[in-house]
């Protein structure tokens, strides 16, 4: 079983602005690790690729090296062993391990909104299908932002939001 030491660094984001392609369809566990290398987050994926991108658009800027190791024949029970015992190696519980929804979740845009955001919602509750207007609206400034974050970081990825959760307020990327 390979230990969290002996890994080798990998770059979130390749020189040609894409995530590490070889690990498409992979199963396994990963860390991810700041710009100077702080271990942020800890998580197993049967698709790790999948999972770094969805990361990625969560937390950008938590995003930059990671370590990974891919397994075979995975069981669950493996993988959370794995990832219990790089925790246990590291020493402390990673922030976005103890605040896992940031990374786990749909970004909930609400929770960006601009102060005139805030002061014209709920004037808007009153009508199911302004609300959703808006929420959408808050949704799209929200994408943006994150978009323009990875374009500078180099990304150059085709990232997709799935446009159903936007009118809930939601950021995910599409299926």
């Amino acid at each position: 079983m390979s230990t969290l030491e002996n890994l080798e660094y990998l770059p979130y984001i390749n020189s040609e602005g894409k995530l590490p392609l070889e690990l498409q369809g992979k199963i396994g566990v990963y860390a991810i690790f700041d710009e100077q290398r702080i271990l942020q987050y800890i998580g197993y994926s049967r698709d790790i690729y999948l999972s770094l991108k969805q990361h990625l658009v969560r937390q950008p800027n938590s995003c930059y090296w990671l370590k990974v190791t891919i397994i075979n024949r995975p069981q669950r029970t493996t993988l959370e062993n794995m990832r219990t015992d790089w925790i246990q190696e590291n020493g402390t519980i990673p922030a976005g391990n103890i605040a896992n929804s940031i990374w786990e979740q749909p970004i909930d845009a609400k929770l960006f909104m601009t102060p005139s955001e805030i002061a014209a919602y709920p004037q808007q509750q009153f009508d199911d299908v302004m609300t959703e207007k808006f929420l959408k609206n808050v949704a799209r400034r929200v994408e943006a932002e994150i978009l323009e974050v990875l374009k500078k970081r180099g990304l150059d990825e085709e990232i997709r939001f799935n446009p159903k959760l936007k009118s809930s307020g939601l950021l995910d990327l599409k299926p």
